[in-house]
Formats: C-alpha cells, sequence, structure tokens
C-alpha cells in the first residue's frame, strides 16, 4: 500500500474551504437564505473554521506521523485539540466526551456511555475522516478499516461508523477518478449494513437534474444532525459536482441544513479529485489560515 499525501493534503484543504464557507451562511440577517443563495452573495470579512476542521487536522496529523490510526493517540489528539481551543462550534455531547477524554477517562468507557449506552449516532466522525480516505485510496479495504477505527474514538453508534466509512470511501474513489454515475453506487456497495447505506442506494437512484433541496427532502441535510441525514446527501452532492468543487459547495448549500458540516463533507470528497482548482481567490483568501 501506498500512501497518498498529495490527496490527502488536497482533501484537508478542501475540507476546511467547504467549512468555512458553510459556517458564513449560519450568520445572516432574517429572510436572507433563499435570495442571497440566489444570488450568490458572501459574507463579509475572514471565513472561520469550526470542530470539522479541527478534527480533520487532528486525524491528518496523525496520518503524517504516524501513516495510520491508533485509536489511544488519536483520542489524546483530538482532547488536547479541544483544550487548546474549544470554541470551534463542538456539539454539545462533543464537549462533555472530550472534556471526560482529557481528563483522563479512557476513550471507549465515555464514547460507549453515551446517550443510554448506544453511543452517538451524529454525522461528526464523518465531517472529519475525508482525507484519510485519501490518503489510503489504493487500498479500500484498508479505508474502511482505518475509517471505523477513526470514528469509533467519539462516536459508538454503528450509523456514525457507517458515515464515516462511506465518506471515506468516496474520498477513496473520487481520487482513483470513478465516474459521477457509478459513483454513490459504488460508495453505497462498500458502506456497511444501515440506515446510512439504505439511503445512499436510495440516493444512487435519483438523477442530477434534481435539485438539492429536493434530495434533502427525501434523506435530510444534517437538521438532525445524525449520520444518516448528512451523510447521503453530501454524497450526492459531491457526485453531482465531482470535478468543480465551488459548483459542489454551492449547490450543497442551497439547501440549508448542517451547511458546515455538509459542505466540509462534500469539500473533503471533491478537492480529494480537484484540489482547489477553480476556487476564486476572494474565497481563499476569506478562509482562516489552517496551522503550520
Amino acid at each position: 500500500m501506498t500512501a497518498d499525501r498529495a490527496a490527502a493534503d488536497r482533501s484537508l484543504h478542501g475540507l476546511a474551504l467547504g467549512d468555512c464557507f458553510g459556517e458564513t451562511w449560519f450568520f445572516r440577517p432574517p429572510g436572507w437564505f433563499d435570495a442571497q443563495i440566489a444570488d450568490r452573495v458572501l459574507a463579509d470579512g475572514e471565513w472561520p473554521y469550526t470542530d470539522d476542521t479541527a478534527m480533520a487536522l487532528s486525524v491528518h496529523g496523525m496520518l503524517v506521523d504516524l501513516g495510520e490510526i491508533r485509536q489511544d493517540e488519536l483520542a489524546d489528539r483530538f482532547a488536547a485539540a479541544y483544550a487548546a481551543d474549544a470554541h470551534r462550534n463542538y456539539g454539545p455531547s462533543m464537549h462533555g466526551v472530550l472534556t471526560a477524554i482529557g481528563a483522563g477517562e479512557p476513550w471507549l468507557a465515555v464514547t460507549s456511555r453515551q446517550f443510554d449506552g448506544q453511543g452517538s449516532w451524529g454525522n461528526g466522525a464523518a465531517m472529519r475522516v475525508a482525507p484519510l480516505g485519501a490518503w489510503f485510496a489504493d487500498d479500500l479495504d484498508r479505508v474502511r478499516e482505518q475509517a471505523v477505527l477513526s470514528a469509533r474514538v467519539t462516536h459508538a453508534h454503528p450509523e456514525a461508523v457507517a458515515g464515516a466509512v462511506a465518506v471515506a470511501v468516496a474520498a477513496a474513489l473520487a481520487v482513483r477518478g470513478v465516474a459521477a454515475d457509478r459513483f454513490i453506487g459504488a460508495v453505497a456497495e462498500l458502506t456497511p449494513p444501515s440506515e446510512v447505506a439504505s439511503l445512499l442506494h436510495r440516493v444512487a437512484q435519483r438523477p442530477f437534474d434534481r435539485s438539492p433541496s429536493w434530495i434533502a427532502g427525501e434523506v435530510g441535510s444534517g437538521l438532525r444532525i445524525s449520520a444518516p441525514d448528512t451523510v447521503p446527501f453530501a454524497v450526492w452532492c459531491a457526485a453531482r459536482h465531482l470535478d468543480d468543487l465551488p459548483e459542489a459547495l454551492w449547490a450543497t448549500a442551497s439547501a440549508g441544513g448542517d451547511i458546515d458540516t455538509t459542505c466540509a463533507i462534500v469539500g473533503g470528497i471533491v478537492a480529494a479529485r480537484t484540489g482547489l482548482d477553480g476556487v476564486p481567490a476572494e474565497w481563499l483568501d476569506a478562509c482562516e489560515p489552517l496551522p503550520a
């Protein structure tokens, strides 16, 4: 197996771009959304990144340093990044998880007790994983194995794990040049049996001339902050614009929902193939720089 550092770097930067772009849509005046999306009105000022990028940086950094996911160390990296900068819009449950891990509790005990012992089925494991899929793109079995390991550090529920696998596989397939008309079905086939996989199979049958809002109406766009109502929509949007990152992000944002996370997922998938080609300079200038 050969690690694809360049593809992982592309994916990380696309993920961060999507996160920054998506986050700007939460801070606008009442009644703005449809008109400003239609007119493509960009937010003024710096676009900060959120927990999506902060956690992706930990995943990417571990791959660069060690070449694989080691769960105990990844948990420590997540907790340290949180302690250093807790104001990145982490989800409510993640504040408790990362604080407990940082205080020395074993990550498995912490994550396993979430939501009455079911574990979190949120979209947090999926939002950060695209660079991992790009890194291991030449070995899809390894992609799936490593995605599972990365997810379980914070998300014990099988649906959250399935969502992470789906996004990692999507990033890998983007690197491998899989065509749009086969893309979603291929992701679905490699996703563990789950609601995520079932919804991926459903959207694989939906033509790309449907609007993103129509797809979101059928499978969600992250309003429940769960993997099932986030990942299938994001993979469909990525497949719709596999070679055009700005168009992919506009399409994703147009449906509303958990926009920073859906755009982070889409950005990580599409940029694994395209890099930041075609991204307007004003976007790149607005995004908060990633740490060196």
